[in-house]
Formats: structure tokens, sequence, C-alpha cells
């Protein structure tokens, strides 16, 4: 009897931890790895745009999510090693996550992602290697080269603003002096230099970034060509000429008919020194009697002097 009863305690306790170990996981569902976590991890960065990538983690029938977090080198260092979830992927449905936003340093980043579907969550996958933005990749920059009568104009692609652009041009010809430019910004057209007639002008450009001191290779080249010759010297001449003779002539011009208007118009008469009285009629009146003869021929009227006059 004291046999079978150890039996039955042996059996009792073998179910018992059975169903211990068997109910651990689901009273720990949230701490149990059920989803596989995302592989493959990597950073494609160009132009400082950062996408982190990583394979999809499949569930047929189901649409599985994803998070992302980042980690800069002051959380990793003095901040016990927090964890900030990324400003755009926070259960983002695709298998990448632009994280161009959350890279502001150029420090080393260490950067994760995990998958969701329900309430089941994988665990953590990280970067292999911690991104530095200072390894992207900086491509030449697309440029128009246009023509403005006879000045020399480009259009930079805009990328954004922590990029310049240097840009070289020279006049085709051999020995030419190639001239550089700073261009600060990109989508409005700058103005190069003034062409002379007839010649070819070529341009390159190459981005530059402050941030991370560095720069891209220089684009292909691009010429373009002003059409018409030189004006021929005789022709220059009779037009300064011809611009000096108009500053004279119509000046004279215009003088010279204000004159003869001004006597059409408005003549001035001009009165015979015989007209003229010099004494005033007071004087004449005051005349004594004995010299009213004399006073009579001077008092005459002014139209017996000018009928005197003429005859």
């Amino acid at each position: 009897m004291q046999t079978f009863t150890m039996v039955l305690e042996e059996i009792w306790t073998s179910l018992f931890m059975w169903f211990f170990y068997a109910l651990i996981p689901c009273l720990l569902t949230d701490e149990v790895t059920i989803l596989p976590a995302p592989q493959n991890l990597s950073v494609l960065s160009t132009n400082m745009k950062h996408l982190l990538m990583w394979s999809p983690v499949i569930v047929p029938g189901e649409t599985v999510y994803y998070s992302v977090e980042y980690q800069g080198e002051y959380e990793s260092l003095y901040a016990s090693h927090i964890w900030i979830p990324s400003s755009w992927c926070s259960l983002t449905e695709g298998p990448e996550c632009d994280v161009t936003d959350d890279i502001t340093a150029t420090v080393p980043y260490n950067l994760r992602v995990r998958a969701t579907l329900g309430s089941q969550t994988s665990a953590w996958s990280i970067l292999k290697h911690p991104f530095n933005r200072n390894s992207t990749i900086l491509t030449p920059p697309g440029m128009e080269i246009t023509k403005d009568g006879f000045h020399l104009v480009i259009e930079l692609e805009d990328l954004g603003p922590q990029f310049e652009f240097l840009v070289a041009y020279w006049r085709r010809e051999p020995g030419a002096e190639e001239h550089v430019k700073m261009v600060r910004s990109g989508g409005i057209p700058v103005h190069l230099e003034t062409m002379e007639p007839g010649a070819a002008y070529c341009v390159k450009a190459q981005t530059f970034v402050k941030a991370i001191g560095r720069y891209s290779t220089f684009s292909q080249t691009e010429c373009v060509e002003v059409q018409g010759e030189a004006i021929p010297l005789v022709l220059a001449l009779f037009a300064f000429v011809g611009f000096m003779l108009i500053l004279v002539v119509v000046p004279l011009f215009i003088w010279k008919m204000g004159r003869l208007l001004q006597y059409s118009c408005c003549p001035v008469v001009v009165l015979p020194d015989t007209l003229k009285i010099t004494n005033s009629p007071q004087k004449l009146i005051s005349c004594r009697r004995e010299e009213v003869d004399a006073c009579a021929t001077a008092v005459v009227s002014p139209e017996e002097l000018l009928r005197a006059w003429i005859s």
C-alpha cells in the first residue's frame, strides 16, 4: 500500500510539473518570441537620404507591421542605452524605413527593428554595424545649361538645404582659363558669364555637403555655343558717329524751331527813334505861349508823325 501511495505521488508530481511548465508560456506571452525577427538589416544612403531596409516576415494571410528605433552616440554613452522610436516608422507595413530625420549628427547610430502581428511581437533585430551619415553616397548634381541672349545660365538640381554646388566653367579654346563659382542652393537659375558671339562655353558641377565635409565627383561636361559673328569695326564706327550726330543735331534743331515759333507767334516790335517820345506830356504842355508853335509841333499826334516819316 505504501508503495502504491508513493507511485501516485510521483505521478501527481510529474503531472503538476508538466502543467506548470505548459502554463508558464501562456502567462508570459509578452516576453516570449512568437514571430521570427526581421533579418538582413542594411542602410541605403544616397545624397543624405538614409533608408533602413530588411527582409520581410512572412505570415500567410496576415499583415505584419514593423517598428524601428534608433540610438545615437549620446543615448549610447550618456543616457543609459535608451532607444528612441523613429519619427516615421511606428507600426509601418513596408520592409523599409526612412530614418533621414532621425540621423541628425555625424556620429555612429545603432538601428533596430521588430515585427508585430496582433498582440505578438518578435525579438529586436539590430543593425550589425552602426551607421554614420558621413558614409552616404554623393552623386553629381543634375544641371540644365541654357543661354539667355549672350548670358550663360545654369540651373542645378535641388537636393536640399544641406547641399552647395561647385560650378566650373570655361571658354572652349586652347589654354582657356577655368572659372569656379560656388552656388549656395539649387532649383533657381544662376548667371555665370556674358558670352562672346561665335564662342562655345563648357560647364561641369559637383555637390558639397558642409555637414560631412565631402564633395561628389564632377558631372559630365556640357557645352553651349552662341551663334553669330562679331560686329565689324566699320559698322561699330558708323554707329558711334551716327549717335554723336544725333546728340548734336537734335538739340540744335529743337533750339532753331523754338526760335522760329517765337518770332511767328510773339514778334518783337522795335519803334524808330523818331517815334520815341523822350519828354513826358506834362513837360510838353507846360510850354510858354510864345512857344506855342514849337509846342504844337512837339505834341503832334503819332499818326501824323508816322505819315510824315513814311513820306
